[in-house]
């Protein structure tokens, strides 16, 4: 096992980490919102989870590359 092998789980534990902050922060915000305009709950709720979505597409994307079969240079 190479050098390439070893940096695998640290990919995946940052594309957690990474995931979880840009979740937290996605819903913080919306629930501010929420407190400065109950009116506007439904859309921002929505809005909330769109961005939720685009946040855990991009950590299953780094988690996919580590998948990615690299060689070590020679």
């Amino acid at each position: 096992m190479n050098i390439v092998g070893y940096l695998v789980p640290i990919a995946f534990g940052l594309a957690s980490i990474g995931s979880a902050i840009g979740v937290g922060l996605v819903v913080g915000k919306t629930i501010e919102s929420v407190a400065r305009q109950p009116e506007l709950q439904g859309r921002l709720t929505g809005l909330m989870f769109i961005g939720i979505a685009f946040t855990e597409a991009l950590a299953f994307i780094a988690i996919a590359t580590g998948f990615i079969p690299f060689t070590a240079p020679a």
